[in-house]
């Protein structure tokens, strides 16, 4: 699949469900339950011991009925490796660089982050396909439209502060996607494998998006 064809999968899902766990055992059901739940863009983190096992385990076993990428990805390196694992996207809390040119030579969705408008600015003029606005619960949704009103031609994916309550405001504000983590992939459910719990909240947070037109 194309870059370009994996932008467009991810700007019409608009929800980017993103994993965090102490462990590894139960990740392939949470992906699973997701998917259930109508949400089938995941993100694995780097921050979750075994990350590049999990990767290749979710796209050994649910290829592409999900579109599957890596965050927390802070250096080249380790971008190679989550899409030699089968990563197709690639998410920072930062703008490397070097990172989005890794993405860029195995042609995969580059989203890396920054919270000012000049980092925002910045992470597109570098090559961003989508600017990660993290985190997004210090100015919330208000904040986001500030920043789009200057820049409507900068796609831009709120992560923090993304739950049910506020998710349909980020996307009023101009959010082209959302980052979602511990309001979908509840760190509770996840640790008693409540799975059903999470496939009954990404059912929600699906809901909210399709009730909400895209700009």
């Amino acid at each position: 699949m194309s870059k370009n064809f994996l932008l467009e999968r991810m700007l019409a899902s608009r929800i980017v469900a993103i994993i965090r766990a102490e462990k590894d055992d139960r990740l392939i059901d949470v992906a699973r339950a997701l998917l259930a739940g109508g949400v089938d863009v995941i993100e694995v983190t780097f921050t979750v011991p075994g990350a590049v096992r999990v990767l290749e385990k979710v796209a050994a076993e649910l290829g592409d009925q999900v579109l599957l990428g890596a965050g927390t990805v802070l250096d080249p390196e380790t971008a190679r490796t989550a899409l030699l694992a089968g990563a197709r996207f690639i998410v920072a809390p930062n703008t490397n660089p070097d990172v989005i040119r890794t993405c860029r030579r195995y042609d995969a969705v580059a989203v890396p982050g920054a919270y000012t408008p000049t980092e925002v600015v910045a992470a597109w003029e570098c090559g961003a396909d989508i600017v990660k606005v993290f985190p997004s619960d210090i100015g919330g949704p208000k904040y986001l439209r500030a920043l789009r009103s200057p820049l409507p031609q900068i796609r831009m994916m709120p992560t923090g502060g993304v739950n049910l309550e506020t998710a349909a405001d980020f996307l009023k504000a101009g959010a082209c996607a959302l980052g979602v983590g511990g309001a979908l992939v509840e760190p509770k459910a996840v640790a008693t494998g409540d799975m059903a719990r999470i496939e009954q909240l990404a059912r929600q947070f699906a809901q909210i998006v399709k009730d909400i037109p895209v700009e």
